[in-house]
């Protein structure tokens, strides 16, 4: 018998580490060639990491919830064949994707990011200073064992520059200083942030740190279009389609006629160069509640689908998001968000935007109450909307034109039609 060490391989282009979610083996467990050995988390993806080779689990390294560096000592197995075997970082078994990830870099490239990988990090750290134009290894680490945290790059940022390792510095704000743990009392219950979890805590931080965020509401009198969706659910029906419509195909159509007017909604801002990118596709993401947390499922050229394909699609991409089954493309490109937590969605919320989009709209409970029309007080179908944007590219008086422009259409739905022609 011999031993093999198993090092995690290559994730994909420009990723160093991973959150070691779960662990598909124990010690002792013996495991086939393929077979999965755990989840690793990565900011591009979930991904299966299988075993090269069949054997025997001797011993597993990490602990759930630790991070992995690409290239550490994984597992060790018991093999069939003669002297103990170190596996290559080069030739190790490629990682299964559930959300598939970038190819490999180039050897250039990858020698590289090895060299900045020595500064211990996070991936959402390094993507920040990244994005600030700050080379982590000019950054004095706070953290284990001289790591750089987010705070870390938070007190570079505001204090003008990188700090040197050996320059002496202020004390940090004391918003961008470590936290001090807090003690735990008889009953209470600690909760490890792993996994999706922990990845939406870190992109909502980002996002909020990044981007100032603003709120706009108005509401909408929803009458005709519960009229029309009535409508043509019973002309579904009578036709044996299978389609049901939900009010979300609706209201993703009139959001798309809005950005044909106001185009700057449909965009990303970067970071790197501080430009908008607004774009030429329209990929609408559609937050959707799994038992793991909201996850952002993207509908890519929502503007080329009738009604009926983007309820299908719609559908067909929440199903998957909650049995974890999301593709890579169909979790990345977004250009605005839509949520909407249906009767649970209350009179109106701020969500926090979907970073680098620039817009976000949450879309509230649907409800008959008293409104005025025509000088009289009657009971019709409303409902709120909530427009959240990035105040450095979207000002206040752009923001109210465009929620109003997706009233217009939802308030009159059939001018759908005519958008859609």
């Amino acid at each position: 018998m011999a031993t093999f060490e198993f090092k995690l391989p290559d994730l994909g282009e420009g990723v160093m580490e991973g959150e070691l979610v779960k662990w598909h083996v124990k010690e002792g467990d013996l495991v086939k060639e393929d077979q999965v050995l755990a989840e690793v988390m990565t900011d591009k993806a979930t991904v299966t990491v299988p075993s090269p080779r069949s054997g025997r689990v001797v011993k597993t390294h990490g602990r759930e919830g630790d991070m992995a560096k690409v290239h550490q000592l994984l597992v060790t197995l018991e093999t069939e064949g003669g002297a103990p075997v170190a596996d290559a970082p080069a030739h190790g078994a490629p990682a299964a994707v559930s959300a598939p990830a970038a190819s490999a870099p180039a050897q250039a490239q990858a020698a590289s990011q090895a060299q900045a990988s020595k500064v211990l990090a996070t991936p959402v750290t390094r993507r920040m200073a990244r994005e600030h134009g700050l080379d982590l290894a000019d950054i004095s680490g706070s953290g284990p064992q001289g790591r750089v945290t987010k705070a870390d790059v938070v007190a570079a940022l505001e204090g003008g520059g990188a700090p040197k390792k050996n320059e002496v510095t202020a004390p940090a704000p004391q918003a961008a200083r470590p936290a001090t743990p807090l003690s735990t009392g008889r009953g209470d219950e600690r909760i490890a942030l792993r996994g999706l979890r922990k990845k939406i805590a870190e992109k909502m931080v980002r996002s909020k740190f990044t981007m100032p965020h603003f709120a706009f509401v108005e509401e909408v009198d929803a009458t005709d279009l519960v009229a029309l969706r009535a409508r043509l659910n019973s002309q579904l029906a009578a036709a044996g389609d299978g389609t049901k419509l939900t009010y979300l195909p609706f209201i993703v159509k009139a959001t798309i006629a809005a950005m044909k007017k106001f185009p700057h909604l449909n965009a990303n801002f970067d970071e790197a160069s501080q430009e908008l990118v607004v774009r030429g596709e329209y990929n609408i993401g559609i937050a959707v509640a799994t038992p793991d947390g909201l996850t952002v499922a993207v509908v890519r050229n929502a503007d080329q689908l009738t009604l009926g394909e983007l309820a299908k699609e719609i559908s067909r991409l929440s199903a998957a998001a909650r049995d974890r089954k999301l593709k890579m493309e169909e979790l990345t490109g977004g250009t605005f968000t839509i949520t909407s937590l249906g009767q649970s969605g209350g009179l109106f919320a701020t969500p926090i935007l979907n970073h680098p989009e620039v817009g976000i709209m949450g879309v509230h409970k649907l409800k008959k109450r008293p409104a005025v029309k025509n000088d009289q007080v009657v009971i019709r179908d409303m409902m709120n909307l909530s427009l959240s944007c990035d105040h450095r590219v979207i000002d206040g008086d752009v923001a109210a034109s465009f929620v109003y422009e997706v009233i217009k259409y939802l308030e009159a739905p059939d001018l759908l039609f005519l958008a859609m022609a």
